[in-house]
């Protein structure tokens, strides 16, 4: 069995660019960062950061085309893929991205307005999830307020 999966969640460096394909679908591409720190022999503070190139198509492109912008917190997860190919000059490049498959918006900034969003539950929009659904509310388990007698449980 194989397995092919990432999950990151981190700041967005950058707006997503927005693109159309020749069949009119949907392709955004965007990067995030995330930091690592860790405490090196000597006891020093050290810090790296890692820039993880994304790539969306169909109606998850078009919602973050629309709701995601540069520094926004987000929660990604996809396949990693490397594609390669010929420049002018016959030269080979490649880039390593992750193909996103279900993406979930993080925690709002102080200032970023009040309005409602898509997704205020935080559920994680995949492709299967219809455009526009209103989340719908948990049902919650209402628990009885009377005391319990040991005597009642039928075991």
């Amino acid at each position: 069995m194989y397995l092919n999966k990432a999950f990151i969640i981190g700041n967005v460096t950058r707006d997503p660019e927005l693109k159309a394909l020749p069949t009119g679908a949907k392709v955004a591409s965007f990067s995030i960062a995330t930091n690592r720190v860790w405490k090196d022999q000597a006891g020093a503070k050290k810090e790296q950061t890692d820039y993880h190139n994304i790539v969306a198509f169909g109606r998850q492109a078009e919602t973050i085309g629309q709701y995601v912008k540069k520094g926004s917190v987000l929660l990604v997860e996809g396949r990693i893929q490397t594609r390669s190919w010929d420049d002018k000059d016959g030269k080979k490049n490649y880039r390593t991205e992750v193909v996103l498959d279900g993406f979930q918006f993080g925690p709002r900034a102080a200032g970023a307005g009040t309005g409602s969003s898509n997704n205020p539950g935080g559920q994680m929009i995949d492709e299967n999830t219809p455009m526009g659904s209103s989340s719908k509310e948990v049902d919650s388990i209402e628990y009885p307020t009377d005391d319990i007698n040991a005597e009642d449980i039928p075991f």
